[in-house]
């Protein structure tokens, strides 16, 4: 293996950040893109828990958990300086905001999407709790641009699917609330071509066939 193998889905959040990340570290990888109800037997090869994303590196040895493979790819090489490296003491409360997103946002977030999908009474409770994590956010952004300073960050990425995911459930309903900073942040992060490279669409992953080959400033597909 010549170069890092990331088992990705397009939509799942998780996965957006973490090929963000690998892209923003200019770091060469294989991207296959799959379809979890027919999860390939290399993909289970390598490890059972069948999830994405999952980063295979050249050695062998592989990551499976989004927020590792940011933060490896970022140590790796980190040229737009997202770990804030200038401001050590940042660090620490990056991974404390991420985790309040991973944990209790997410978790309310799930509840949302579920309630909202099947219109249960619910929606309204778990929205609330939500938009705690919003209110937050927006209070953040009202003292600067990003959430950590006036340059972006590793939270920055590392939450940012995860809000979109929010604003994606009531459309309607988020376009009318309250959340000016909010908007501007996300709308400012969806105009970088970063993102746009992120989110691009290719065929699944076949055998061998349909190889993204990601490389610094270019994406190319081999069939």
């Amino acid at each position: 293996m010549s170069v890092p193998i990331l088992y990705t889905l397009r939509q799942c959040p998780y996965a957006i950040r973490a090929r963000l990340c690998l892209i923003l570290a200019e770091l060469e990888f294989e991207q296959r893109d799959i379809d979890l109800r027919r999860k390939p037997a290399e993909m289970l090869d390598i490890t059972q828990k069948g999830s994405v994303p999952l980063l295979v590196l050249e050695n062998g040895d592989y990551i499976d958990e989004s927020l590792e493979i940011m933060i490896w790819a970022l140590n790796k090489n980190d040229p737009h300086n997202l770990l804030l490296s200038h401001a050590p003491h940042f660090f620490p409360e990056m991974l404390s905001l991420i985790a309040r997103n991973d944990h209790k946002y997410i978790s309310a977030l799930d509840h949302y999407k579920a309630d909202a999908r099947y219109h249960n009474p619910e929606v309204p409770i778990y929205r609330k709790l939500c938009e705690s994590f919003l209110t937050d956010l927006e209070n953040r952004l009202s003292n600067h641009q990003y959430l950590m300073t006036d340059t972006l960050s590793l939270a920055d990425y590392a939450i940012l699917p995860f809000i979109r995911q929010f604003s994606h459930i009531e459309r309607q309903w988020f376009r009318q609330t309250d959340y000016p900073n909010i908007k501007q942040w996300l709308s400012s992060l969806y105009q970088d071509p970063i993102f746009s490279k992120a989110m691009k669409k290719y065929p699944l992953w076949d055998n061998g066939r349909s190889t993204v080959t990601n490389k610094y400033n270019d994406l190319t597909m081999t069939n």
